[in-house]
């Protein structure tokens, strides 16, 4: 006992600001690693971003629960879940809101029976080789916000779906790398409890395929 006093007398600065961190990161914000391209080309793999966790909620630290809401997430936030399907925590961009009617054809998104538009992005004419290999990359208009997505050759069987009306408290997520990502088309809907925060912005990246060397073009990126 005298041993644990005199550590406490010694450390209690230390210790406090530990668990002051802890705290902070499990009720306020946090950084999220990311090791798959089912974001490309908003989100690479190799980002740390940063998760607003009381973009929604005021949660009990260390746990899940939810002391009070502040919000609900909007179409085309990126937000983070610990997904109960999936056994994972996932990045993924909401789509469709509570009793929307969601349909895709061709990787076309309709919402409430209106089409989305699509148009070339930007900085596809210098990424996109000329051969029928290469990525497409265009921008889609989510309602207000205009968001790159990146779409495969040849279309996956995840390319297609017949409309489907999401249930109340829960919310339609697809990644922007359409083709290669494991969202709703698999998971299903995401429930409102599961859902943590809300990314914004890229803290700093590491290039795995470059010997981890950092890409400082991504260091404080929005998303």
């Amino acid at each position: 006992m005298n041993k644990i006093k005199q550590f406490w007398r010694n450390n209690r600065g230390f210790v406090v600001f530990i668990g002051l961190m802890l705290v902070f990161r499990s009720a306020v914000a946090d950084w999220n690693d990311v090791p798959s391209g089912s974001m490309q080309p908003t989100i690479e793999i190799g980002d740390r971003i940063l998760v607003n966790k009381m973009a929604y909620d005021v949660r009990l630290p260390f746990s899940t629960v939810s002391l009070f809401k502040l919000a609900d997430p909007k179409r085309g936030d990126i937000v983070i879940f610990a997904s109960e399907a999936a056994e994972n925590r996932l990045v993924k961009r909401v789509v469709g809101m509570p009793g929307d009617v969601v349909a895709m054809r061709q990787n076309v998104l309709t919402i409430n029976g209106r089409q989305l538009a699509y148009h070339q992005a930007e900085e596809a004419t210098e990424k996109q080789a000329a051969t029928l290999s290469s990525e497409v990359l265009l921008t889609e208009q989510l309602g207000s916000v205009a968001h790159p997505v990146k779409l495969a050759p040849l279309s996956s069987v995840l390319a297609d779906f017949a409309p489907v009306q999401v249930p109340a408290g829960h919310y339609l997520v697809l990644g922007d790398n359409r083709d290669n990502s494991a969202d709703s088309r698999v998971i299903g809907f995401v429930p409102r409890h599961e859902i943590v925060g809300r990314a914004g912005k890229v803290l700093f990246s590491l290039d795995y395929d470059n010997y981890y060397l950092p890409r400082s073009e991504r260091f404080l990126a929005s998303l």
